[in-house]
Protein backbone atom coordinates (compact mmCIF):
# COMPACT_ATOMS: atom_id res chain seq x y z
CA UNK A 1 0.00 0.00 0.00
CA UNK A 2 1.00 3.78 -0.32
CA UNK A 3 2.38 5.44 2.54
CA UNK A 4 -0.17 8.48 3.44
CA UNK A 5 2.49 11.04 4.84
CA UNK A 6 -0.57 12.66 6.49
CA UNK A 7 -0.56 10.49 9.53
CA UNK A 8 2.06 9.05 12.13
CA UNK A 9 1.22 5.45 11.56
CA UNK A 10 1.81 4.17 14.57
CA UNK A 11 0.73 5.32 17.39
CA UNK A 12 -3.02 6.38 17.80
CA UNK A 13 -5.87 7.70 20.50
CA UNK A 14 -8.93 5.55 21.72
CA UNK A 15 -11.57 7.71 23.66
CA UNK A 16 -13.22 5.93 26.44
CA UNK A 17 -16.43 8.61 27.11
CA UNK A 18 -18.83 7.02 30.00
CA UNK A 19 -22.10 8.39 30.38
CA UNK A 20 -24.37 8.06 32.77
CA UNK A 21 -28.47 7.94 32.00
CA UNK A 22 -29.94 7.81 35.52
CA UNK A 23 -30.12 3.88 35.13
CA UNK A 24 -26.92 2.33 33.62
CA UNK A 25 -23.14 3.48 33.32
CA UNK A 26 -22.69 3.61 29.37
CA UNK A 27 -19.77 3.93 27.03
CA UNK A 28 -20.02 5.57 23.72
CA UNK A 29 -18.66 3.46 20.83
CA UNK A 30 -18.54 3.66 17.09
CA UNK A 31 -19.17 1.50 14.15
CA UNK A 32 -17.14 0.19 11.65
CA UNK A 33 -16.76 -2.60 9.02
CA UNK A 34 -15.10 -3.30 5.70
CA UNK A 35 -14.84 -6.42 3.93
CA UNK A 36 -12.30 -9.23 4.13
CA UNK A 37 -11.27 -12.07 1.49
CA UNK A 38 -15.34 -11.32 -0.11
CA UNK A 39 -17.04 -11.89 3.50
CA UNK A 40 -18.46 -8.35 4.66
CA UNK A 41 -18.20 -7.63 8.63
CA UNK A 42 -19.45 -5.00 10.82
CA UNK A 43 -18.68 -4.09 14.56
CA UNK A 44 -18.17 -1.63 17.08
CA UNK A 45 -15.22 0.39 18.90
CA UNK A 46 -14.26 3.44 20.70
CA UNK A 47 -13.75 6.57 18.94
CA UNK A 48 -9.93 6.34 17.88
CA UNK A 49 -7.98 6.76 15.54
CA UNK A 50 -4.19 7.41 14.68
CA UNK A 51 -2.82 10.84 14.62
CA UNK A 52 -1.47 13.16 11.89
CA UNK A 53 2.44 13.92 11.95
CA UNK A 54 1.60 17.30 12.64
CA UNK A 55 -0.82 17.34 15.58
CA UNK A 56 -0.57 17.15 19.46
CA UNK A 57 -2.24 14.21 20.86
CA UNK A 58 -4.21 15.98 22.92
CA UNK A 59 -5.42 17.72 19.94
CA UNK A 60 -5.93 14.43 17.94
CA UNK A 61 -8.60 13.00 20.51
CA UNK A 62 -10.49 15.87 20.36
CA UNK A 63 -10.53 15.72 16.90
CA UNK A 64 -11.69 12.32 17.00
CA UNK A 65 -14.36 12.51 19.22
CA UNK A 66 -15.89 15.46 17.13
CA UNK A 67 -15.34 13.84 13.73
CA UNK A 68 -17.20 10.32 14.69
CA UNK A 69 -19.76 11.36 17.24
CA UNK A 70 -20.23 14.80 16.76
CA UNK A 71 -19.27 16.09 20.67
CA UNK A 72 -16.78 18.08 21.60
CA UNK A 73 -16.11 20.76 24.30
CA UNK A 74 -15.38 17.71 26.88
CA UNK A 75 -12.58 17.61 29.16
CA UNK A 76 -11.26 14.59 28.53
CA UNK A 77 -7.53 13.19 30.31
CA UNK A 78 -5.30 10.29 29.29
CA UNK A 79 -5.52 7.38 31.64
CA UNK A 80 -3.01 4.91 30.62
CA UNK A 81 -0.76 3.48 27.06
CA UNK A 82 -2.14 0.01 25.63
CA UNK A 83 0.83 -1.24 24.15
CA UNK A 84 0.68 -5.04 23.69
CA UNK A 85 1.96 -6.27 20.41
CA UNK A 86 -1.20 -8.34 20.05
CA UNK A 87 -3.34 -5.34 19.86
CA UNK A 88 -3.52 -6.19 15.60
CA UNK A 89 -3.50 -9.57 15.77
CA UNK A 90 -7.11 -9.81 14.81
CA UNK A 91 -7.25 -9.94 10.81
CA UNK A 92 -10.08 -8.39 10.04
CA UNK A 93 -9.26 -5.76 13.08
CA UNK A 94 -5.73 -5.51 10.80
CA UNK A 95 -7.46 -5.39 7.34
CA UNK A 96 -9.85 -2.23 8.61
CA UNK A 97 -6.98 -0.25 9.92
CA UNK A 98 -4.47 -0.48 6.77
CA UNK A 99 -7.43 -0.04 4.72
CA UNK A 100 -8.34 3.00 6.34
CA UNK A 101 -4.99 4.74 6.34
CA UNK A 102 -3.93 2.88 3.53
CA UNK A 103 -0.47 1.82 5.12
CA UNK A 104 0.81 -1.73 6.15
CA UNK A 105 0.75 -2.02 10.22
CA UNK A 106 2.52 -4.06 12.60
CA UNK A 107 2.30 -3.11 15.50
CA UNK A 108 0.33 0.10 16.74
CA UNK A 109 0.44 1.87 20.24
CA UNK A 110 -2.32 4.01 21.45
CA UNK A 111 -3.39 6.68 24.37
CA UNK A 112 -6.36 6.09 25.98
CA UNK A 113 -8.31 9.04 26.76
CA UNK A 114 -11.15 9.27 29.56
CA UNK A 115 -14.15 11.60 30.42
CA UNK A 116 -17.31 11.13 32.01
CA UNK A 117 -20.55 12.78 31.61
CA UNK A 118 -24.35 13.02 31.83
CA UNK A 119 -25.88 11.63 29.06
CA UNK A 120 -29.04 13.67 29.02
CA UNK A 121 -26.45 16.63 28.48
CA UNK A 122 -24.45 15.49 25.63
CA UNK A 123 -26.62 12.25 24.08
CA UNK A 124 -28.40 14.73 21.25
CA UNK A 125 -24.97 15.94 19.60
CA UNK A 126 -24.35 12.36 18.40
CA UNK A 127 -23.45 12.27 14.48
CA UNK A 128 -25.18 9.58 12.66
CA UNK A 129 -22.54 9.07 10.40
CA UNK A 130 -20.62 6.74 12.10
CA UNK A 131 -23.41 5.18 13.66
CA UNK A 132 -22.60 6.82 17.28
CA UNK A 133 -24.00 5.16 20.15
CA UNK A 134 -24.22 4.12 24.11
CA UNK A 135 -23.61 1.12 24.71
CA UNK A 136 -24.78 0.09 28.07
CA UNK A 137 -21.63 -1.53 30.23
CA UNK A 138 -23.31 -4.48 31.18
CA UNK A 139 -24.52 -5.01 27.47
CA UNK A 140 -21.27 -4.91 26.07
CA UNK A 141 -20.09 -7.64 22.83
CA UNK A 142 -16.44 -8.50 21.90
CA UNK A 143 -15.31 -4.99 20.46
CA UNK A 144 -12.89 -4.55 17.97
CA UNK A 145 -8.84 -4.70 18.50
CA UNK A 146 -8.32 -4.35 22.60
CA UNK A 147 -11.01 -2.16 23.20
CA UNK A 148 -13.25 -3.97 25.84
CA UNK A 149 -9.52 -4.10 28.01
CA UNK A 150 -9.24 -0.36 27.42
CA UNK A 151 -12.79 0.34 28.95
CA UNK A 152 -12.44 -2.51 31.67
CA UNK A 153 -9.23 -0.59 32.61
CA UNK A 154 -11.38 2.90 32.42
CA UNK A 155 -13.63 1.96 34.76
CA UNK A 156 -10.69 0.55 37.33
CA UNK A 157 -9.73 4.36 36.80
CA UNK A 158 -12.75 5.92 37.53
CA UNK A 159 -13.19 3.99 40.70
CA UNK A 160 -9.34 4.87 41.94
CA UNK A 161 -10.29 8.39 41.26
CA UNK A 162 -13.11 8.03 43.28
CA UNK A 163 -11.44 6.49 46.18
CA UNK A 164 -9.46 9.68 46.09
CA UNK A 165 -11.71 12.53 44.91
CA UNK A 166 -15.31 11.54 45.78
CA UNK A 167 -16.73 14.63 43.99
CA UNK A 168 -16.37 12.84 40.22
CA UNK A 169 -19.42 10.26 40.86
CA UNK A 170 -21.56 13.77 41.65
CA UNK A 171 -20.43 14.75 38.02
CA UNK A 172 -22.66 12.38 36.43
CA UNK A 173 -25.92 12.88 38.55
CA UNK A 174 -28.24 16.20 38.06
CA UNK A 175 -28.58 18.93 40.56
CA UNK A 176 -31.16 17.29 42.64
CA UNK A 177 -30.89 13.58 42.56
CA UNK A 178 -32.40 10.72 45.20
CA UNK A 179 -30.78 8.19 47.22
CA UNK A 180 -31.76 5.68 44.64
CA UNK A 181 -30.08 7.48 42.05
CA UNK A 182 -26.90 8.10 43.84
CA UNK A 183 -27.08 4.42 45.34
CA UNK A 184 -27.89 2.95 41.66
CA UNK A 185 -24.72 4.78 40.42
CA UNK A 186 -22.63 4.01 43.04
CA UNK A 187 -23.57 0.24 41.85
CA UNK A 188 -23.09 0.79 38.41
CA UNK A 189 -19.23 2.22 38.76
CA UNK A 190 -18.39 -0.51 41.27
CA UNK A 191 -20.09 -3.74 40.09
CA UNK A 192 -21.65 -4.03 43.43
CA UNK A 193 -24.98 -3.95 44.59
CA UNK A 194 -24.58 -1.68 47.91
CA UNK A 195 -26.72 -3.18 51.14
CA UNK A 196 -30.01 -0.25 51.18
CA UNK A 197 -29.88 0.37 54.66
CA UNK A 198 -25.94 0.68 54.69
CA UNK A 199 -26.26 3.37 52.07
CA UNK A 200 -28.55 5.32 53.64
CA UNK A 201 -25.74 5.44 57.14
CA UNK A 202 -23.21 6.50 54.10
CA UNK A 203 -25.00 9.35 52.67
CA UNK A 204 -25.70 10.58 56.48
CA UNK A 205 -22.51 10.85 56.91
CA UNK A 206 -21.72 12.71 53.70
CA UNK A 207 -21.81 16.31 55.36
CA UNK A 208 -21.57 17.66 51.57
CA UNK A 209 -25.09 15.13 50.79
CA UNK A 210 -27.70 18.29 51.65
CA UNK A 211 -31.18 16.66 51.79
CA UNK A 212 -33.96 18.98 50.74
CA UNK A 213 -37.73 19.70 51.79
CA UNK A 214 -38.34 18.94 47.91
CA UNK A 215 -39.82 15.01 47.38
CA UNK A 216 -40.71 13.53 44.26
CA UNK A 217 -44.12 14.10 42.19
CA UNK A 218 -46.18 12.57 39.84
CA UNK A 219 -44.83 9.25 40.78
CA UNK A 220 -46.82 5.76 41.53
CA UNK A 221 -44.32 4.75 44.58
CA UNK A 222 -43.56 6.63 47.83
CA UNK A 223 -42.30 10.16 47.00
CA UNK A 224 -38.40 9.90 48.04
CA UNK A 225 -36.71 12.72 49.23
CA UNK A 226 -34.22 15.04 46.50
CA UNK A 227 -30.43 15.65 47.86
CA UNK A 228 -28.03 18.33 46.20
CA UNK A 229 -23.71 17.81 46.63
CA UNK A 230 -22.66 21.05 48.40
CA UNK A 231 -18.96 21.68 46.62
CA UNK A 232 -18.41 24.53 49.56
CA UNK A 233 -18.95 21.97 51.63
CA UNK A 234 -17.38 19.36 50.36
CA UNK A 235 -14.05 21.57 49.83
CA UNK A 236 -14.01 22.70 53.55
CA UNK A 237 -13.85 19.19 53.64
CA UNK A 238 -11.36 17.83 51.52
CA UNK A 239 -9.75 21.07 50.87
Amino acid sequence: MSTNPGFFPHLSVDCVLLGYDGEKLNVLLVEYGSELDTEKFSSQKLPGSVIYDNEDVDDAAERVLYELTGIKNIYMKQFKCFANPDRTKNPRDKYWLENAIRQKIGRIITVGYLALLRIDKKGPQLSKEHNATWCPLDELQSLAFDHNLIIEDAVKQVRKEIEMEPAVLFELLPKKFTALELRTLFDMVHGVKADVRNFHKKIAAMEYVVPLEERQSNVSHRAARYYRFDKKIYNKIHG
